[in-house]
């Protein structure tokens, strides 16, 4: 089994419903975004940029690219950095990180996020506090891989919601994204949801030149914009 996601870049709205419902559903502290959503081609946010005359505005989520040859396992001083032999997915064991932040050196995506604090408890309508994020401390064989209240000084990042899909379910970013954008499941499997949906398809993942060997694949965008349609039909009439 070799746990994997593809994101069709396609489908992406750029609505960032990926990253609050991770943060929300992951209990992550003030601060910290397991999943980040980037404008291709300026270093902000919302921000069109110009192609061929036209502008154009595409989304990158990235997380976590789980990938195969994980340099931050290699440089964990404790191990608390380990992928799952089950899975393929790399997980934190937050008893065994000392946070000294040597995985997030060695990281090249930029994903790794530090936890200065425990998460701060939301106000319902009310005004008493809410908790949030999954209800129950999550145990990888011995290894504590999610905890609604995670000890202050430990480095996070996604986890494939370990949490959910140890009971069979996709990743809460998989299932709240409104464009279907995010298909999660088992690379082995030829049935499985994003082996079917990658058949035939051409794929690209991040950051090749670092031999990491990610396990997200991104497809990518070729959305005809209202101005390339005007364009193409005043072609034709002419």
């Amino acid at each position: 089994m070799r746990f994997a996601m593809a994101i069709d870049l396609d489908r992406c709205i750029g609505c960032r419903t990926c990253a609050v419902v991770c943060k929300d559903f992951n209990a992550q502290p003030q601060g910290i975004w397991w999943n980040r959503v980037f404008t291709s081609g300026t270093p902000e946010y919302d921000v069109a940029v110009k192609v061929d005359d036209q502008l154009r505005m595409e989304f990158v989520p990235i997380s976590c690219q789980h990938c195969s040859d994980a340099p931050c396992q290699t440089v964990c001083p404790t191990q608390a950095t380990y992928t799952d032999a089950d899975t393929g997915t790399v997980l934190i064991d937050y008893d065994r990180c000392i946070g000294c932040r040597m995985c997030a050196s060695a990281c090249p995506y930029g994903v790794r996020q530090y936890s200065w604090g425990k998460p701060a408890k939301m106000v319902g309508l009310d005004g008493a506090a809410q908790a949030y994020g999954y209800p129950e401390a999550y145990y990888d064989g011995d290894h504590l891989v999610y905890t609604p209240e995670r000890p202050e000084g430990v480095m996070e990042k996604c986890t494939f919601c370990a949490q959910y899909t140890s009971q069979g379910k996709e990743p809460a970013c998989c299932r709240a994204c409104p464009g279907n954008a995010r298909i999660f499941g088992d690379m082995d499997d030829a049935s499985s949801p994003i082996r079917q949906y990658l058949d035939g398809k051409e794929t690209f993942t991040l950051g090749d030149e670092y031999r990491t060997h990610p396990n997200v694949y991104y497809l990518a965008a070729h959305k005809v914009s209202q101005v390339d349609q005007v364009s193409a039909a005043d072609g034709k009439e002419a």
